[in-house]
């Protein structure tokens, strides 16, 4: 008999790249594409960095900072969430590295578990998740870690909608 506790499988984490995240959302970073020259000279400038969406015109635009405590590895992903109406962007301000955890969706609507991917995030890489894309909350790895959101946000349910579920998926992080 097998145990209810057990993880379902275990994956393995990778690192994020643009490309291997594209089904999900946006890697933001500097350098990913090329820049202008601003503030007289002293920085680059790297615009539309991340698909930015709305889809209710009374949500407001939420800059949140959250400070995330680390977790150990492996980690356990219990639940999933997302924004149906909104994307949702973290990007570090203080952080080592983190994980993110993602899923597309189901027939059903809600996560499909079996299409989970994990990445681990490095310093200077921020993630901008899709409208809609379920995903598991920020988790900081190694050290405390500080991150600004961006989210558009009315307070009601559909700011952030959470499944969790009986079955668990162990991240691990490859070598």
């Amino acid at each position: 008999m097998k145990d209810a506790s057990a993880p379902l499988r275990s994956i393995v984490a990778l690192p994020l790249t643009p490309e291997g995240f594209a089904p999900f959302g946006d890697v933001v970073s500097a350098g990913l594409k090329s820049g202008a020259s601003a503030n007289q000279g002293t920085a680059v400038r790297f615009d539309w960095s991340a698909r930015l969406e709305n889809g209710r015109p009374g949500a407001k635009p939420n800059l949140a900072v959250f400070r995330s405590v680390p977790q150990p590895l492996p980690f356990t992903v219990k639940l999933l969430e997302h924004h149906p109406q909104s994307s949702q962007a973290f990007l570090p301000m203080r952080c080592s590295r983190f994980l993110v955890c993602v899923a597309p969706t189901a027939p059903s609507g809600g996560p499909d578990l079996e299409g989970l991917v994990a990445f681990v995030c490095g310093p200077g890489q921020g993630v901008n998740y899709h409208r809609g894309v379920w995903h598991h909350p920020i988790v900081a790895l190694d050290t405390p870690a500080e991150f600004a959101m961006l989210a558009w946000e009315d307070g009601s349910a559909e700011d952030c909608v959470v499944r969790q579920f009986s079955t668990q998926v162990s991240v691990i992080v490859g070598d």
